[in-house]
């Protein structure tokens, strides 16, 4: 009898509790720990970012002008993700559709939100005249720091853990999470059952790959989008084995779950990608801005100097000739600009994909 309370004691310190509450209320005003594990991640990857922004070349500014567009992109774009690899909550028997608008009660799909995200960095890069990849370089490892300070609004709402384990650092979930699983997926845990926390090893990955980034960086000068390509293959690399772990609904695709088969293909891509893009681009470009481009997106001054130069020097050596007309119009910048040619090149961005 005494060793069993022992052993049940031990058990019961060895486990990681789950926090009793996940929203406090200021008045009538919710404040919830998924909405402010979020917002720190958002804040600590924004400043990480901009160090490794200026210290590229580029101007601080520059960031949080980027990522008003990026984030409500990205909270959208993991949205959507969430809903359609997850749908029987929203869409399945019992499922209330209205609940997919409710950001605050967790799930937001990481590659939705890259993919959106990106597009509204891409966005935000043309309007500030920088390159998409120099920015992804510079962003990818405060990613990884924000994915990982999310992962705690996951751990207060006590969600996507993994299988029971015997592990001392098994999670404890309230017997309500555990009933509500039972009626999910169809299972018969009791509870007092310990669970994989999964949400902290995809914590712990995240930190140790944006560390990892961080010295390949400084070891190998990484450019042209090398770093968010490293990032995407290291961030998939994990996925793929926490995944496998977790009993939480999801689609399935032949006999895998639909994010198992997201992080192998997307894995994949980034290796090619960062293999590729290193061939063919072995050192780091020499500035941020867009060929042709400067802040804000202006063609450069000296640029418009030249040309009035040009032009009034055309319209002087022209003034015996009839065609000074013409003559004016194709030197003054009539035809298309060779650094505005090279803007479209390959080196607009390797995020164009994520």
């Amino acid at each position: 009898m005494t060793t069993t309370l022992l052993a049940s004691a031990a058990s019961v310190q060895a486990a990681i509790p789950s926090p009793s509450q996940h929203t406090w209320y200021l008045g009538p005003v919710p404040v919830r720990a998924y909405a402010i594990a979020i917002l720190a991640g958002i804040v600590v990857a924004v400043w990480i970012t901009t160090k490794r922004w200026v210290a590229r070349g580029g101007d601080a500014d520059d960031v949080l002008d980027i990522t008003f567009w990026a984030v409500p992109f990205g909270i959208v774009g993991g949205r959507l993700y969430h809903v359609i690899s997850t749908p029987e909550p929203y869409w399945g028997e019992g499922g209330d559709p209205v609940r997919a608008l409710y950001v605050w009660e967790g799930g937001l799909g990481i590659w939705g939100a890259v993919a959106l995200g990106a597009v509204g960095a891409w966005i935000g890069c043309r309007r500030k005249g920088v390159r998409l990849s120099s920015f992804a370089d510079a962003l990818a490892p405060g990613l990884l720091v924000a994915q990982a300070i999310g992962r705690l609004g996951n751990w207060f709402n006590q969600e996507l853990f993994g299988a029971p384990t015997t592990l001392p650092w098994g999670l404890e979930v309230s017997p309500e999470v555990i009933e509500r699983l039972n009626a999910q997926t169809g299972t018969s845990f009791v509870a007092g059952t310990l669970f994989h926390p999964t949400f902290l090893y995809e914590m712990l990955w995240n930190l140790g790959a944006a560390a990892l980034l961080v010295w390949l960086d400084r070891r190998y000068r990484l450019g042209h989008g090398r770093v968010f390509w490293a990032y995407v293959a290291l961030y998939t690399l994990g996925r793929v084995w926490i995944e496998m772990l977790r009993i939480d609904t999801a689609e399935h695709v032949l006999g895998l779950r639909l994010n198992v088969w997201t992080s192998i293909v997307v894995g994949l891509g980034a290796l090619v990608a960062f293999v590729v893009i290193g061939r063919r681009y072995p050192d780091r470009e020499d500035g941020v801005e867009l060929p042709g481009r400067t802040r804000g997106g202006q063609e450069p001054d000296d640029m418009h100097d030249d040309t009035e130069l040009d032009t009034t020097s055309t319209a002087h050596a022209g003034a015996a000739a009839g065609a000074s007309g013409r003559d004016d119009r194709r030197d003054s910048g009539g035809g298309p600009h060779r650094a505005d040619a090279d803007a479209s090149g390959p080196d607009r961005g390797p995020a164009d994909r994520d």
